[in-house]
């Protein structure tokens, strides 16, 4: 892997909005420059020059660029390679030659159609395939339905499985995951338990489309003081104990060792 995520909190910013680049970079730990979804067709060119004419700092930015095989994915490129970014988000992704096809570029696949969700082990295969992301609302749509949630919030059966299928390739391949964008900005208590069940599970970091959520994210990620005395206590232990030891009362084997490794690596910098 080329590159790694500083942080878990990433935030999406509309590539034709420059004025609001460096504002997303303060408050996020990586910004998504958008030159897909969030900008209108006819404004694709000038979202282009924005990214040329205000840049941020390669290692905290990634560039979502245009689906593969279009036209406007091909001029994204071409604009790319007059900056320093060297990581992409590839849309729609849906095999693995979509993503070699960008390299020497770092790829972070999004996940968002059926052929998608059925090939994404495959498609992380490439060498240049270093994290992978999935998305509700186009997948849906690509099925023909017209809701990814039911009333209360939970995601539908179908739209769970693609999260759960992109987080288990993701992590058979060994990249990073990501958790997708929880659409109602208002409602700060959803942001959170969806995050706090993205931490339970093992995603990476979780993608917000609105500021507000990103310190509610960190929160939910950064671990309680006292999971870091636990984390750090149990691995202290090893040095004294073989193979399976108990501690406090709990049997300890590797998988417990790698939680409390990925405890530690969760506190903030």
């Amino acid at each position: 892997m080329n590159w790694v995520p500083p942080g878990p909190a990433w935030l999406f910013c509309p590539a034709d909005r420059p004025e609001r680049y460096e504002k997303a970079a303060a408050r996020a730990d990586v910004v998504i420059l958008d030159l897909e979804d969030a900008v209108g067709a006819a404004d694709k060119a000038g979202a282009r020059e924005s990214v040329l004419s205000t840049p941020l700092d390669p290692s905290r930015t990634v560039v979502r660029i245009n689906a593969y095989g279009t036209g406007d994915q091909a001029a994204d490129l071409q604009a790319l390679e007059q900056t320093e970014y060297t990581t992409i988000m590839l849309p729609k992704c849906e095999s693995v030659e979509q993503i070699a096809a960008l390299g020497p570029l770092n790829v972070v696949a999004l996940i968002e159609s059926p052929l998608g969700a059925i090939t994404v082990f495959d498609a992380l295969a490439a060498e240049n395939a270093i994290g992978a992301m999935w998305g509700a609302e186009d997948l849906v749509a690509a099925m023909g339905g017209n809701s990814s949630r039911h009333t209360g919030g939970q995601y539908r059966d179908v739209a769970q499985h693609v999260r759960s299928q992109t987080l288990l390739a993701a992590k058979a391949r060994g990249v990073f995951a990501l958790d997708s964008v929880f659409l109602d900005i208002p409602d700060l208590d959803g942001v959170r338990a969806e995050a706090d069940d993205a931490v339970a599970v093992g995603f990476d970091g979780k993608v917000a489309i609105h500021p507000s959520h990103i310190p509610v994210i960190r929160d939910a990620y950064a671990p309680s003081p006292d999971d870091v005395e636990w984390a750090k206590a149990v691995l202290d232990a090893v040095a004294h104990n073989r193979g399976v030891f108990a501690f406090r009362g709990q049997m300890v084997d590797a998988p417990v060792l790698a939680h409390a490794r990925r405890i530690i690596s969760r506190r903030p910098s």
